[in-house]
């Protein structure tokens, strides 16, 4: 470091060089300059040490200090205060600097909180003071390893393997090093060495077989398997090692052979029956697939994990092939044979009933997943979805209470209850929760436009009509395209004859997005209805009873006789009004304009 500096060099230059260390404090800092990291910078000006030296003459005493702060530091170190521990052994070597043990100490401390510079800086300082201490050499070893200089690590191991040639842990170390550090042929080389020392040992084995393959050494990489199958015959894994290495090299006739010779000795072996199987499936041969497939789904020590992952693209593949629903079900039935007490496997199967709109035995599942474990919400989620599909509110509403109380968090629970309660006309309860839904969770702009236009929707039924308007306007500003809230919002504000010219802006717009929609029409209709435009609330009211739909709904047919009436046709008012009775129109003032053959404004009716 000094080589590298020059004469000239000012204090303002060599500091900008240096770490920061700020944050550990000046204790640390008085460390360091202590250590030489800052002897190299010199100022045109003798530094003074009036605030980073303490003067204890007498060295008892000093001792004594000394003693106190090391005694601390490693009290704090065993209770993972490695931040306390860091000052504490620096302010310790403020007094004692000869002391390697804290240099030791401070970079395992700053390997622990993961600082591979500050780790090996003292790392070797340690190692430097003490050269015959094997525990300073691994701590460098170490520190060289978090600093991802492997091959500086892989040469300590070596001269530690050579100091103490009994400890085979150093050799293997060493090897390990030179893998990380990408020197494959060095790495086989010392993992050959200790294999002559040890014997044939799995774990060597299989680190000089990933080496082998990494060199594209196939054949050698399987004759080291094949030493742990020769060596002993019947542990099942090496053969499927030993398979998996053909496998993997498109070698399919020597990969079967061990698959199939693993099943002889492990006959519901998961691992050789999902391999048996793939290779039947690339061949065609279904009979045979399933066969292995399902053998390997009836044991329970396969992984319900890999189960699921095996199964569930059956889901997407059961919309375009009906057997695929059949056989998706038959795998997840094995799976809750094979697990019974394992929720995962009732929310599989629900999960294919859901796909196939089979609701109720979904729910069936999905039931017996959250008795299982109710703290999966995705479970809880699926049985609110299905409950609004099925068009159950009071059932939706149980579940959505439960979900909002044990996950406040989620958005679906906040936003089903307001779903549900409104749909049970529990219009204040239902707003409540719709508010409630929109500070909880980060939700897409669509789904915040959906909740904004059901608030819009239970304001209007409260009377609420300034926040009603409030809820469509920053609806449409998220979803501006919507036609459902374009024709909601217009409806309500042409039944108060209230801002009638955006109302028509929004109900065209509506049917534009959907011209065959007959309730926009009527809802247009209406609207130049509360515009006095009466000639064009009849053609489009016409239009809308031109269809089945139209003709069947009261709603229409009394709207079509309020504007006959404007039009001064009385009695084709009177045939549309008691026609509109007659199929279940029972609006307030419908009876008064019968009897008394005249339109009842609003403000007429009781």
């Amino acid at each position: 470091m000094h080589s590298a500096l020059k004469k000239n060099e000012t204090a303002t230059q060599c500091a900008n060089r240096l770490p920061d260390f700020s944050h550990f404090g000046g204790a640390l800092l008085f460390l360091l300059m202590g250590l030489g990291f800052l002897s190299a910078c010199k100022s045109s000006k003798p530094a003074t040490a009036r605030n980073t030296t303490i003067y204890i003459k007498d060295p008892t005493i000093l001792q004594q200090r000394a003693d106190s702060l090391f005694f601390a530091a490693e009290r704090s170190k065993i209770l993972g205060d490695y931040r306390t521990a860091i000052t504490q052994f620096s302010d310790y070597l403020r007094l004692i600097k000869t002391n390697p043990t804290a240099y030791y100490e401070l970079s395992r401390l700053f390997i622990e909180v993961r600082n591979p510079g500050y780790a090996l800086g003292f790392a070797k300082k340690a190692a430097g003071m003490d050269t015959s201490n094997k525990w300073f050499q691994i701590t460098l070893a170490d520190a060289f390893g978090i600093a991802g200089q492997f091959d500086s690590a892989s040469a300590v191991y070596g001269r530690l393997a050579t100091r103490y040639p009994d400890n085979d842990e150093y050799l293997y170390n060493k090897g390990m090093f030179l893998t990380k550090a990408e020197q494959p042929e060095a790495a086989l080389a010392v993992f050959n060495q200790l294999e002559k020392k040890v014997g044939l040992v799995e774990e060597l084995v299989i680190q000089k077989e990933r080496l082998l393959l990494k060199l594209d050494r196939v054949d050698d990489a399987a004759e080291e398997i094949h030493k742990l199958v020769n060596q002993y015959p019947g542990e099942v894994r090496y053969y499927l090692l030993l398979a998996d290495i053909y496998n993997a090299n498109d070698r399919k006739d020597e990969a079967i052979a061990l698959y199939k010779s693993s099943l002889k000795l492990d006959s519901a072996n998961p691992r050789a029956l999902i391999a048996l199987a793939n290779y039947a499936k690339k061949n065609g041969d279904h009979v045979q697939y399933w066969n292995y497939l399902t053998r390997a789904f009836a044991n329970p020590d396969y992984s319900i994990d890999e189960k699921v992952s095996y199964v569930y693209p059956y889901l997407q593949m059961q919309g375009s092939d009906t057997t695929k629903l059949r056989e998706g079900l038959q795998l997840a039935q094995l799976v809750i044979e094979a697990h019974p007490e394992e929720a995962k496997a009732y929310a599989l199967q629900a999960d294919m009933y859901s796909q196939a709109n089979l609701l109720d035995s979904a729910l069936y599942d999905y039931k017996r997943a959250v008795a299982l474990d109710s703290t999966r919400y995705s479970v809880w989620y699926q049985l609110m979805w299905i409950y609004s599909r099925k068009e159950d509110p009071a059932n939706l509403l149980k579940v959505s209470n439960l979900v909002a109380q044990r996950f406040p968090k989620e958005f679906m629970g906040h936003y089903f209850q307001g779903v549900a309660n409104f749909l049970l006309q529990n219009y204040p309860a239902s707003i409540e929760a719709l508010n409630e839904a929109l500070v909880n969770g980060n939700v897409d702009k669509s789904m915040r436009a959906d909740v904004y236009s059901l608030l819009g929707d239970a304001y209007h039924a409260t009377g609420q009509h300034e926040d009603s308007d409030s809820s469509y306007d920053r609806s449409l500003v998220l979803k501006p395209n919507d036609a459902t809230v374009l024709n909601n919002y217009s409806y309500y504000l042409s039944l108060r004859g209230e801002q009638l010219n955006k109302a028509e802006s929004m109900s065209r717009h509506s049917l534009e997005l959907e011209p065959g929609s007959v309730n926009y029409m009527d809802t247009y209709a209406w609207v130049m209805f509360r515009m006095g435009r009466y000639e064009l609330a009849k053609q489009w009211m016409e239009k809308a009873l031109q269809t089945a739909q139209g003709k069947e709904n009261p709603g229409m047919l009394e709207h079509y006789g309020d504007i006959l009436f404007n039009l001064h046709d009385v009695d084709k008012a009177l045939e549309y009004w008691r026609l509109a009775k007659e199929k279940g129109a029972n609006s307030v003032g419908l009876a008064r304009k019968i009897a008394e053959k005249r339109y009842i404004l609003a403000t007429e009716r009781e």
